[in-house]
């Protein structure tokens, strides 16, 4: 059964097919570019590389954020564009989710997370326990210092895996200390693949009512929200 797991959940867009659990091609970057403009003839480019046609695909999953809000509207539009043309069933997974198979074999707690502006982030408390994926705490946006705060008190080893770890990792140091375990730069990448795999056991999505995880509404809606408030 043949997967096409398409993630545009960050800066990072990620497009891998499979064959069960075997990965037969993958292409992950980070490029400075519209994902809008790259995703579809990335898509394209990789089938044709192997051979496959668009009928060969069993199932679509795509990563449902939270994340950038541009990029999870282009992947989640993409990936249901897809599922009804070809008429197959769609699949989402949280894109933190995705994140912690990076720590697949971590023995602590992980800690994914994406830059979400003013010193707050989307996270969530995962583990890896005898093989079990186990979700401490549910997805969420919090100030990034109120949840080190939170962790440090733990006084567990926390793996952080993030595409934004750079600029928080002086503060995960200072307050985590030496409880923290930040890896090299390509552990913190997503992989369309792992996104493939995240999908076992996943319910199958309605394609019509399949839509993004911002976890916070974006700051226009917020504040449009806010002013018609004062109206009232």
């Amino acid at each position: 059964m043949k997967t096409l797991a398409i993630d545009t959940s960050t800066n990072i867009l990620g497009v891998a097919l499979l064959e069960d659990e075997q990965v037969l091609g993958e292409v992950v970057t980070q490029i400075k570019k519209d994902h809008s403009t790259r995703l579809m003839p990335t898509i394209v480019s990789l089938m044709d590389d192997l051979n496959i046609q668009p009928d060969e695909l069993a199932k679509i999953v795509v990563a449902q954020g939270p994340g950038s809000y541009t990029g999870v509207r282009i992947g989640i539009t993409t990936a249901k564009s897809m599922a009804w043309a070809l008429n197959i069933p769609i699949y989402s997974v949280s894109s933190l989710n995705v994140l912690t198979y990076n720590g697949r074999f971590f023995n602590g707690l992980i800690f994914p997370f994406f830059d979400a502006r003013r010193n707050n982030v989307f996270t969530g408390l995962y583990e890896w326990k005898d093989g079990n994926h186990i979700q401490h705490q549910t997805d969420t946006y919090i100030s990034m210092e109120t949840m080190l705060t939170e962790l440090a008190q733990l006084k567990r080893d926390v793996l952080f895996l993030s595409p934004h770890i750079e600029q928080y990792k002086d503060l995960i140091t200072e307050i985590v200390d030496q409880h923290a375990i930040i890896p090299e730069g390509p552990y913190h990448f997503l992989k369309p693949a792992f996104l493939g795999l995240a999908s076992r056991g996943k319910d199958e999505e309605n394609v019509h009512l399949l839509s993004p995880n911002y976890l916070r509404l974006a700051e226009a809606e917020a504040n449009w929200l806010k002013r018609q408030e004062g109206v009232e």
